[in-house]
């Protein structure tokens, strides 16, 4: 019997950041950003896990996502944003955000489904 190679550990990793650059005004409209609420940082390393999917439309600001654990210096591994982008993350992600530019954005947590 072969086996897989698939690890065991299901945790969503930085593939499953989905970056779209530059929607359209009628996707944004769409999706009612300008009614979801908005949060901002200042530059700086910022350790986060999300315990739901984000969808974020990012106004200003740049951003390089690299992994849990890894050293931001030596990964050559990550996943880079901003302004103009509107990214998803997926739920049970654990990464740092490494912010380039003050980042202003806004932002919805989707609610679990029963």
């Amino acid at each position: 019997m072969a086996s897989t190679s698939q690890s065991a550990d299901s945790s969503p990793n930085l593939n499953n950041i989905i970056v779209e650059s530059n929607p359209s005004s009628s996707r944004l409209s769409e999706l009612g950003i300008n009614s979801w609420p908005k949060w901002g940082c200042p530059p700086g390393k910022y350790t986060l896990k999300f315990d739901a999917l984000e969808t974020c439309y990012l106004l200003k600001g740049k951003v390089k996502v690299y992994p849990k654990g890894s050293s931001s210096s030596s990964s050559d591994q990550f996943v880079e944003f901003g302004a103009g982008d509107l990214v998803i993350i997926p739920k049970g992600l654990s990464c740092t955000w490494d912010v380039l530019a003050a980042v202003d954005k806004h932002y919805k947590f989707d609610s679990p489904s029963s």
